[in-house]
C-alpha cells in the first residue's frame, strides 16, 4: 500500500495517506477532510454477507469518530479472517461486536496520536436544537 502503515490490531491494518501528493503538489480528493476506504479480500472473509457485515461496522465505527480523525486518506484492511468455529454466523450480534470492538480500539489509537498543532480545517459542529429541529 503506498500509505503508511499506522495501526494494526489481531484483524485490521489501517494505512495512511497525505492528502497532497508530493511528486505532483495537487491534492488527492477536493476536500481536505478525513477520507476512508475499506478493504476486505475474499481471502479472509469469504461469503459476501460477511464482508458486507464488517464493511458496515467500519464505515459505523468512522462516523462515530468522525469529528477526531485526522485529515487524510485513510484505509482499512482486513489482515485475517475471523474464526468460522467461533463465529458461526455472518450476521451474528457476536461477531458484530468483536468487530467494533476491535476497530475502535484501531481508531483510537489514531485520534489518540493525532497531532494538536498540526493545521485541520474548522469542521461544522451542528448544535442539538438545531440538528433536532431538522
Amino acid at each position: 500500500m503506498a500509505g503508511a502503515l499506522v495501526a494494526k490490531t489481531p484483524h485490521f491494518a489501517l494505512h495512511r495517506a497525505p492528502l497532497s501528493s508530493a511528486h505532483e503538489g495537487r491534492a488527492l480528493f477536493p476536500v481536505a477532510d478525513a477520507w476512508l476506504g475499506v478493504l476486505l479480500p475474499k481471502r479472509w472473509a469469504r461469503r459476501a454477507v460477511t464482508r458486507n457485515a464488517i464493511r458496515r461496522q467500519i464505515y459505523e465505527a468512522a462516523r462515530d469518530q468522525a469529528l477526531q480523525l485526522p485529515q487524510a486518506a485513510l484505509v482499512v484492511r482486513l489482515r485475517c479472517e475471523f474464526s468460522r468455529k467461533q463465529f458461526v454466523s455472518a450476521t451474528s450480534d457476536l461477531l458484530k461486536r468483536a468487530v467494533r470492538a476491535e476497530l475502535d480500539q484501531l481508531l483510537n489509537r489514531v485520534t489518540s496520536s493525532r497531532q494538536p498543532d498540526a493545521p485541520h480545517a474548522p469542521r461544522a459542529v451542528v448544535p442539538p436544537e438545531v440538528r433536532d429541529a431538522v
